[in-house]
């Protein structure tokens, strides 16, 4: 485990993400911009289903985080929300799985503290990230065991909407006192913005849509037209 840490401390993690409805939705597209994020110095990917990690691990050896995308009727959670998706993520081989670990019930109304209770005791040995909204979610997360705190989810709940990005402030406490490896996610589009991220004293970064989402990128851009 620590291994695994050591080996993407200090860097460049990317995020080649397509979901159904966006354009480039591929298992094999998706491998090809891991494989490209490989060749250009990044330090581990973050990909979404068990499809997409499979192509991946074929071309790339780097640490991988994983998540499963799953909506489900009577929840807002999205990514990884039971232990059905946690378990296939084990099975395919991720390096890490990335967990919504927001203060919100996930389905059958069951809280993160007994879903992750359940997951740590049936995998005492997996790496878990908690993707997390705000700074008391991740000091909660790091007291119930998560190995890695992740800043993924500010501004994507309702009690932290309008949150400017990327949230350096939440690096910051998290990186001074959650005691457990944290990790820039979220709202990171240029170089200058992963250079101040990293002056946080995070443990490593992740970049997606400003690398690997050209539909985003060129929104991005027109925005600045417009």
């Amino acid at each position: 485990m620590n291994k695994i840490l050591d080996s993407i401390k200090g860097g460049l993690i990317v995020s080649c993400q397509a979901l159904p409805e966006e354009p480039l939705h591929s298992s094999y597209i998706m491998s090809r911009m891991a494989f490209a994020a490989k060749e250009a110095g990044a330090i581990g990917i973050r990909a979404n289903t068990v499809e997409d990690i499979t192509e991946i691990k074929k071309v790339v050896n780097l640490p991988i985080i994983g998540i499963i995308k799953q909506v489900y009727d009577d929840s807002d959670v999205y990514i990884t929300p039971t232990m059905k998706e946690v378990d296939a993520l084990v099975e395919c081989g991720c390096d890490i799985i990335a967990i919504d670990a927001t203060n919100r019930l996930r389905t059958g109304n069951k809280s993160l503290d007994e879903i992750f209770g359940e997951v740590r005791k049936k995998y005492p040995n997996q790496l878990f990230m908690a993707d997390c909204s705000c700074y008391d979610e991740g000091m909660h997360a790091a007291k119930i065991g998560f190995d890695i705190i992740g800043t993924t989810m500010s501004s994507y709940t309702p009690y932290t909407k309008g949150t400017s990005l990327p949230d350096y402030p939440m690096m910051a406490q998290l990186v001074k006192n959650s005691g457990k490896p944290v990790i820039a996610e979220g709202g990171i589009w240029s170089p200058e913005q992963l250079r101040l991220a990293m002056t946080t004293g995070v443990h490593a970064a992740v970049v997606g849509s400003a690398i690997t989402r050209p539909f985003e990128i060129t929104k991005h851009f027109l925005k600045a037209i417009k």
